[in-house]
């Protein structure tokens, strides 16, 4: 896992304490806490991030769905804490953004798998 500590606002001003999840792929998966101003939206945290630069496909997605005043429950991919949420959503303290990706395997399928090796 990889941890990184950003700070976007300065020391004296108040803000929000947030942190980020995300796993791009099985193998790597990305954690970071952050302090955001009182205000600041899910897109604008994944921009202050890094995140979107960084995946070019977190970014697309992002500028399709910016404007989405609706979640479509089968391409959803950001969420706070479980809970699919808009890009517009304004981050409360402590929230955990999390980007979920497809799955890639049925899960029913993959613990039936598991049972017949098992067993």
């Amino acid at each position: 896992m990889i941890t990184s500590p950003l700070n976007v606002l300065d020391k004296t001003q108040a803000g929000l304490p947030i942190s980020l999840a995300y796993a791009p792929s099985a193998t790597e998966s990305l954690y970071l806490e952050m302090t955001v101003a009182q205000g600041t939206t899910l897109l604008q945290a994944l921009q202050q991030s890094g995140w979107l630069e960084q995946y070019p496909g977190l970014q697309q997605w992002c500028d399709e769905h910016a404007q989405d005043e609706q979640i479509n429950n089968k391409s959803w991919a950001v969420g706070v804490f479980s809970q699919k949420k808009l890009l517009s959503y304004v981050l409360q303290a402590h929230d955990r953004i999390e980007i979920y990706r497809p799955l890639t395997i049925d899960p029913m399928r993959k613990r039936k798998k598991r049972a017949v090796k098992e067993g």
